[in-house]
């Protein structure tokens, strides 16, 4: 059994921004953290107050986290960022929303005595005296706490106040992960209410000192128990807020927790079997349940149900057989072929799923080079005449302002250009194309055209094909190219508007140029022989794409099997190598290709390269960040490993961007989940001279300064799969909407006190519905003997006596 948590986040816009620089705008972006730790930074939206990002992640992560923030920043290219406000969001405020926090919400000021991080190990006593007993509190060490120095660490000291009485620690100099190991007496009145205060404090020798975090500790509750050790979080101080009260403008989220209880996989058996049985039979008799499912389940859970079901049939190998079981489902209900596949069923939302689980890497080699191209050249296109902008051309002196005739001109020659390179692409791509999607594709075509045999209906099969591919695949990827990881920014308003043309291009050929595809923009049409010429390519590459036999499936499948596991994550970093030794000793970072895949973390010159191993997958005992003021980059992370001698070894990597950080951290952390001997702590800094950069030990083997992370991580359209996850999140949905499912038993009782019984494909009657409502039972009877029985122990357990 494993608790699980996760968060869906939508960062949809903003708006009223205040302006914070000299123009009178803004060039705004967020950072989402999780108990202070950035995980997540969105694209910067160029000069508005009103900026729309549209972006969506999701965030696997302990059940013990505390809040989540979103900081709303102003980038700036030559001074700091300026902090424009935030939005916080506890754990405890996330879970009385089941459905999901919806909505706006205002930005608030960041006060400094309000951003607080980390905690404090304590030991606190009573000690019996012949008088009175004493209190006795231990202060011994502390982690993760906020740098305030410009050297990116704190000078920190303790003060304990209790009793009208202060005690004071000795001051850490630069360092975030201090270690005091200092005991302090006071005298213990009897029948005593007041509250022991522990505060962490910056010393600095000029400006006042700045608050780190509290910690209250209820004095009574410790003369029951005698004795408390722990590590208590850090809380802020709200007496010391001076927070202002300006509009600061407002933040539209998203956001949703989820805390899952996985069950050991032997307990979702008979539900994935009995699932997998369903779609092996197809659409025979009137009590199959994938049917119910799909007509009990709401739209607006349609798409994670979609989702979750195709991830739980690829790990079973029938995420094939369960599609083709939804276009006959969608096919038996559709009389016009105009409207087929064109509202958001089950099938339509798995296949968009599977096209980005299953063809993602495929989207980037075609749309890769083209997309760039579009954003490198930044050229001004326009076709609509009411939208035409005029501007001056010519050299120097020579200047005359362009006519409208030579801009339609020139944006019709270049998206022509863009059009024309996209279509040759794609039509050299059925090789490409990753066998299992031309398999499904093929059986979408057959269907459709069993369906619709006559010849009226002969472009219908491959609008079907093109209504995932062009509709739902490439044309939103071209319009949005960064939420499909193409780019890592969003585009600006001028390379925004070629993208929405060159999109307009593709949908009009996906449709193979249908009269009422033309006849809603007309100003379209210098874009007309290129159009047609692209209907006539594309349904030459359909015909390829699905002239493949299951024979042909099996060897490309097998071929693939035979070559090097493919990379779960990949792209250059730069790796931390050491010249010379003792104080002469320099430093550098060298540019390399890493590759990641499930067996090993490789690397080579160039991304073309012949690769070689570097570190084994099983070797990995923890990915983590590293202190900015060790490398003086908050990009840096280290990867802890044993060499094939059991030595523990540390590589240090750079990346380039926070989102790069933490989509390699999650990649190392996902693949690596299952290995043994995985860490509980770390060094967050570097062995530098003869001591820890961090705590300042000077034991290089001594026992890391901080937990380790490895259960925060982003979810990818790559990851693993997670069989068992897929299969509790059917469970809870299957469980919410049980009393639909009773209802629709009760209609095929009826239909067979009728004479109409529901047969398997062997005759014999299998009330399969029966055995889905029996195996949720069961299901709920082993959360409940879960729920009886003690969690186990999280191995960094926070006491929290008076918060």
């Amino acid at each position: 059994m494993a608790k699980r948590s996760s968060l869906s986040i939508r960062i949809v816009e903003g708006k009223n921004l205040p302006a914070k620089d000299i123009t009178g705008s803004s060039d705004p972006y967020c950072i989402v953290k999780v108990d202070n730790e950035p995980i997540i930074r969105t694209a910067t939206v160029w000069k508005t107050l009103c900026p729309f990002w549209g972006e969506e992640y999701q965030v696997h992560l302990p059940p013990t986290f505390h809040t989540v923030a979103f900081y709303v920043l102003d980038e700036d290219a030559l001074s700091r960022d300026d902090v424009i406000g935030k939005v916080c969001l506890t754990r405890d405020t996330l879970a009385s929303h089941p459905k999901g926090f919806i909505g706006w919400t205002h930005l608030t000021e960041v006060d400094p005595n309000e951003e607080v991080q980390g905690e404090i190990h304590l030991r606190l006593e009573v000690v019996p005296g012949v008088r009175a007993s004493r209190l006795r509190c231990s202060v011994l060490e502390a982690r993760d706490l906020a740098p305030k120095d410009r050297n990116g660490a704190s000078d920190p000291f303790v003060r304990v106040h209790y009793n009208g009485r202060t005690q004071e620690t000795s001051v850490v100099k630069k360092s975030c992960y201090p270690r005091w190991n200092e005991t302090f007496d006071f005298e213990l009145e009897k029948g005593a209410s007041e509250a022991l205060l522990v505060e962490v404090w910056d010393w600095d020798l000029v400006s006042r000192n700045d608050f780190l975090g509290k910690v209250m500790v209820n004095v009574q509750r410790l003369c029951s128990a005698q004795q408390e050790e722990g590590w208590f979080r850090l809380q802020p101080d709200q007496s010391k807020s001076h927070r202002g009260k300006g509009n600061l403008g407002s933040l539209q989220l998203e956001v949703r927790l989820r805390d899952e209880t996985v069950l050991p996989s032997a307990c979702y058996q008979p539900l994935v079997q009995l699932l997998c049985q369903d779609v092996k039979l197809g659409t025979q008799g009137p009590g199959r349940l994938i049917p119910i499912i799909e007509e009990t389940t709401s739209a607006e859970c349609r798409q994670e149900v979609a989702t979750t079901l195709l991830k739980l049939f690829l790990g079973q190998g029938l995420a094939k057989d369960f599609l083709d079981l939804l276009f006959q489902l969608e096919l038996r209900r559709t009389s016009e072929a105009n409207t087929l596949f064109r509202s958001n069923s089950l099938a339509s939302k798995s296949m968009e799923s599977f096209l980005k689980v299953a063809g993602m890497r495929y989207l980037h080699g075609i749309l890769g080079p083209i997309i760039d191209r579009v954003f490198e050249e930044k050229k001004y296109v326009e076709l609509d005449p009411s939208k035409v902008e005029v501007k001056d051309v010519g050299c120097s002196g020579l200047h005359r302002p362009q006519t409208e005739a030579e801009v339609l001109e020139q944006s019709a020659q270049t998206l022509r250009a863009h059009l024309g390179a996209l279509l040759s692409a794609i039509c050299r791509s059925v090789r490409a194309c990753p066998a299992m999607v031309r398999a499904t594709f093929r059986q979408l075509f057959r269907r459709v055209r069993e369906r619709f045999p006559s010849a009226q209906h002969q472009n219908v099969p491959f609008i079907a094909v093109t209504s995932f591919l062009c509709l739902r695949f490439f044309s939103p990827a071209i319009l949005a190219p960064k939420l499909f990881h193409l780019r890592e920014r969003h585009a600006d308003a001028r390379t925004s508007r070629t993208l929405l043309l060159l999109a307009k291009a593709v949908q009009n050929i996906g449709n193979m140029d249908t009269p009422g595809s033309r006849a809603k923009e007309s100003w379209m049409e210098p874009l007309q022989p290129t159009v047609r010429q692209g209907v006539v390519q594309l349904k030459d590459f359909i015909t390829k794409l699905v002239d493949i036999e299951e024979k042909e499936e099996l060897d490309l499948q097998r071929a693939l099997n035979a070559l090097a596991p493919p990379p779960v994550k990949e792209g250059p970093l730069f790796i931390h190598r050491t010249k010379g030794k003792g104080p002469l000793a320099s430093s550098s970072f060298k540019k390399l290709y890493f590759s990641l895949t499930t067996e090993a973390l490789s690397f080579a010159k160039t991304s073309s390269s012949k690769k070689s191993t570097f570190i084994k997958l099983a070797s990995i005992r923890a990915a983590e960040k590293v202190e900015e003021k060790s490398f003086g980059s908050s990009h840096v992370m280290q990867v802890i490993y044993t060499d094939d001698v059991g030595r523990a070894q540390t590589v240090y990597l750079q990346c380039k961007c926070v989102n790069e950080l933490n989509q390699w951290l999650s990649a190392l952390r996902k693949v690596s989940t299952n290995n043994t001997g995985l860490l509980g702590s770390y060094h967050p800094g570097i062995f530098r001279g003869d001591k820890w950069s961090c705590c300042h030990q000077k034991d290089k083997t001594d026992q890391g300064c901080d937990k380790t992370h490895s259960r925060v991580a982003l979810q990818e359209w790559n990851d693993p799969l997670d069989h068992d996850l897929e299969a509790q999140l059917i469970y809870r949905h299957l469980l919410g909407m049980e009393a639909a499912l009773r209802e629709k038993q009760q209609l095929l009782r009826g239909a067979t006190e009728a004479g109409i019984s529901p047969t398997g494909c062997d005759g014999a009657p299998k009330d399969s519905l029966t055995q889905l409502l029996r195996v949720l039972q069961d299901l709920r009877q082993a959360h409940s003997s879960s729920l009886a029985s003690p969690p186990p122990r999280e191995p960094h357990h926070l006491l929290e006596l008076q918060t």
